[in-house]
Parts: C-alpha cells; sequence; structure tokens
C-alpha cells in the first residue's frame, strides 16, 4: 500500500472499543448477577404466586442470557473491525452497552414480580 493510503486511516479507533469494554463487561456482570438472585424474591411466595413468577422468570432468564451473549458477540466483533472499519467498529462498541441494558429491561419487565 501507499504510504498515503495508510495515513490517511483513522489512528486510536480501539478507544472506543476500550470504553465500550469497561462500561459494557461490569454491566453485564451486575446484569447476570442480579438475574442470578431474583429467584430469591419468591422464596415467601405462596404457592400461587410463585407458580406466576416461575412461569414468567424462565422465558426472562433466556432473554437475559441471550441478550448478554449478543452484546459480547457484538463487543468482541467491535474490536475485531477497529482497525479495517473503524465507523463500524464505533457503532458496535456504541451498541454493546446498549444491548446489555436493552437485555436487564426486558428481563425485568417480563418477570411477574410478587
Amino acid at each position: 500500500m501507499p504510504d498515503n493510503v495508510m495515513d490517511s486511516r483513522p489512528q486510536r479507533t480501539w478507544i472506543a472499543s476500550l470504553i465500550s469494554t469497561i462500561v459494557t463487561l461490569p454491566l453485564a456482570f451486575f446484569a447476570l448477577v442480579f438475574g442470578g438472585f431474583s429467584p430469591m424474591a419468591c422464596d415467601s411466595c405462596e404457592e400461587a404466586e410463585a407458580h406466576r413468577f416461575d412461569t414468567s422468570f424462565e422465558p426472562a432468564w433466556t432473554v437475559l442470557t441471550v441478550g448478554l451473549v449478543l452484546a459480547l458477540i457484538t463487543l468482541v466483533t467491535s474490536w475485531a473491525l477497529s482497525r479495517q472499519r473503524p465507523p463500524a467498529a464505533l457503532a458496535l462498541a456504541v451498541l454493546a452497552p446498549g444491548a446489555v441494558f436493552f437485555a436487564w429491561v426486558t428481563f425485568m419487565v417480563l418477570v411477574d414480580w410478587p
């Protein structure tokens, strides 16, 4: 490649992926821990409440875990594209913590809390 093409590439495109990693991983950890401990909210529930909670918790847990996996895939893809396609990497870096937040909000809405 000619030198002028190499110099025209944006520098420091990895910073967006780094900031996204610093934000996304702790958010995902706390969302997963909160989701994992949430069945304790219905420890003292009556049988009918416990049944409603359990039937709503299972699909909500699936949504949360799939959303967190998608956020992780988005984050890794952001790192992979940070050199070849900086605009796409920037968009994915912004989407990763958003995906965690969306998965957590969806989990909270789907669970029938006691």
